[in-house]
């Protein structure tokens, strides 16, 4: 069975502790969700896994891949999708995941496989720059699942997103978990956490103040991330 390990990762800027040592395992088919506010160490978090950032101690592994030891192996396995777009603007929606796509040797049928579950059909020759901050949310996560990644790593995802493309994304989280997918994620939506995780760590000034195991019971869950939210 496929797994993720974080085995106590940390990041530390001279002075300033961005990310408290951290751990957790997921398997193969489970979702990871991190929440807190602004400066709560969730980014960093996944840009540590998505191997953006080196951890200060501690290291993370798929399947035994050590990202310190056997990058290239490991990266093979991760789809990222960031919480900035930094994308080449004059390029079209399908220029842009044509672009990505060759990169991963991703043929020209998933590519249109994921014009279409995001959406961006009738975008397809509309450039990069002239879309909607939701349409480019939508873009970059399709960049994200072009390769059916091991692991998938999104920040931030639903930013922009207007409730029915919230709707739909948490429904394709869900689909890919059953396919066997390993997901984690941030947001500050506490229902979409609810909805989708396995696991649920609630992340204050660069520590985990709360691990939730989730167990079908959204309602119940979500009440108890806007609780601690609140605090």
């Amino acid at each position: 069975m496929t797994r993720l390990c974080v085995e106590d990762v940390s990041k530390v800027y001279k002075n300033k502790t961005a990310l408290q040592p951290c751990s957790f395992v997921a398997t193969e088919g489970t979702c990871v969700v991190l929440c807190g506010g602004n400066g709560a160490g969730k980014s960093t978090m996944l840009q540590i896994i998505a191997g953006v950032l080196t951890p200060s101690s501690g290291t993370t592994l798929i399947n035994e891949i050590d990202m310190k030891h056997a990058r290239e192996n490991y990266l093979k396995e991760i789809g990222f999708m960031p919480d900035d777009f930094h994308a080449q603007e004059m390029m079209t929606v399908e220029e842009f995941l044509r672009f990505y796509g060759s990169l991963r040797k991703v043929s020209h049928e998933r590519i249109d496989e994921v014009i279409s579950l995001i959406g961006l059909q009738e975008k397809k020759t509309e450039l990069v720059k002239r879309l909607s901050k939701g349409m480019r949310q939508r873009l970059l996560f399709g960049q994200s699942i072009l390769a059916k990644p091991t692991v998938l790593l999104l920040d931030e995802p639903t930013n922009g997103l207007d409730p029915y493309w919230v709707n739909q994304f948490v429904t394709i989280l869900n689909e890919m978990k059953k396919s066997g997918t390993i997901i984690v994620f941030s947001t500050h939506m506490m229902d979409v956490a609810a909805e989708t995780g396995d696991l649920i760590l609630f992340m204050q000034q660069g520590e985990v103040i709360q691990k939730i195991q989730n167990d079908n019971n959204t309602v119940e869950t979500t009440l108890k991330l806007m609780k601690l939210h609140r605090q």
